[in-house]
């Protein structure tokens, strides 16, 4: 046996014991007779999945739209303090989602400072202000589109520092104006940079867990709080087995997707 191999065998063995060991069981598990049939009939996972889907989607969109302008100004527009947002940007990838989730529960929960201070201002009840979405679908949207637009304004930053700036002033000195640079000479370089940050936030989008349940939003079960809920609320593994094949197939198209389109873009 070549010695490269021997060399590659404890670490396939520990990959196989830590990793694909427990995911063959939990294969195992789904295929309890009956179980993907229960699953795929009931109301429960088609809300699940389709509550998963819009989430994702719509906080993938958010974090483009928003990613892009910020990545904009910070790149383009010259203001203080601009090499150290971008270096902070780099840093705010290492927070954990529920961090800033739990941010946006001191501002805008319940007994939060903005409803305190609508509170203090009109003398109302404590806990009655308007500030009541965090924790509804929308409030779980804004908690991703937050934590996960960074994703997407890193690779963008990256292939900003590499575009030619001349083509910025040819344009300029020709009169184009600046949304017209924007749309026909910075747009064109940022696509394959944007497909691939919103690939990789469409992924992380569907497994999220942390932000769904630190919001305390209780409507809005995705397909990751219907595994939690199955096998620790219900003890029906077999029903949480088929939920998880299930999001995990659908993450490796997607990751394999995001593979495809970074390559292409060279990240």
């Amino acid at each position: 046996m070549p010695t490269t191999m021997l060399w590659a065998l404890p670490p396939v063995a520990v990959l196989a014991l830590v990793f694909l060991y427990p995911l063959a069981l939990v294969v195992q598990e789904s295929l309890a007779p009956g179980a993907y049939a229960e699953v795929f009939s009931s109301a429960a996972f088609r809300e699940a999945l389709g509550t998963t889907v819009w989430l994702a989607v719509g906080a993938t969109v958010g974090c483009l739209v928003l990613g892009f302008v910020l990545a904009l100004v910070i790149a383009f527009v010259p203001f203080p303090g601009g090499k150290a947002v971008s270096k902070f940007i780099d840093v705010f990838l290492s927070f954990p989602s529920f961090l800033i989730t739990l941010a946006l529960l001191f501002l805008y929960g319940t007994v939060g400072m903005a409803n305190g201070v609508w509170t203090d201002l009109t003398g109302a009840e404590s806990g009655s202000g308007p500030f009541q979405f965090l924790t509804t679908p929308w409030g779980v949207l804004l908690a991703e589109i937050t934590y996960f637009t960074p994703f997407v304004m890193r690779p963008l930053l990256a292939a900003f520092s590499q575009m030619e700036t001349a083509q910025l002033e040819v344009a300029s000195s020709l009169g184009a104006k600046p949304l017209r640079i924007v749309r026909r000479v910075i747009l064109p370089e940022a696509l394959p940079a944007l497909a691939a940050g919103g690939s990789l936030v469409l992924v992380m989008c569907l497994n999220e867990f942390g932000i769904v349940l630190f919001t305390g939003a209780k409507g809005v079960t995705t397909l990751p709080m219907l595994v939690y809920g199955k096998a620790i609320l219900e003890s029906d593994y077999a029903a949480a087995c088929v939920v998880a094949v299930v999001n995990v197939a659908i993450s490796v198209g997607l990751y394999g997707l995001y593979r495809v389109v970074s390559k292409r873009v060279g990240a």
